[in-house]
């Protein structure tokens, strides 16, 4: 199989990604609202809490989504092939990375900024912090 389709697959699992399925997470999962106001700016202390430049956030974003593929894909790779560590690395991007720690960050943002530690302490109880 040739290079050209294996990155023309990723770049329309991405596209994809992109404007369709994060737009229904977004809008129908978590409901987000343009106008909430981030713990960056309600805690705004200039250390811990800074608003920031939406690209910087979304480089920090991708970076923890990024962050499992190179060891995941792989291992994948080596064990399976290279064809499901290209599925595991683009849908596994797409449908569950991505809407993981987007989840992650939706949930720590409504909660006063508190970890998921805390968080899950709150909402389960204290056996899971």
């Amino acid at each position: 199989m040739s290079s050209v389709f294996i990155i023309v697959f990723g770049l329309i699992g991405f596209t994809f990604g992109w404007f369709v399925y994060s737009k229904f997470i977004a809008e129908k999962i978590y409901r987000l609202d343009p106008d909430y106001v981030t713990p960056a700016h309600t805690f705004n202390d200039g250390i811990d809490f800074v608003p920031t430049n939406k690209f910087v956030l979304w480089g920090a974003h991708f970076t923890s989504v990024a962050g499992a593929a190179p060891i995941v894909g792989p291992a994948i790779a080596v064990y399976w092939g290279w064809g499901p560590a290209l599925l595991w690395v683009t849908f596994g991007s797409i449908f569950f990375a991505g809407v993981h720690d987007m989840g992650a960050l939706w949930a720590s943002t409504r909660h006063k900024a508190k970890s998921i530690g805390a968080l899950s302490e709150d909402v389960v109880g204290k056996r899971t912090r």
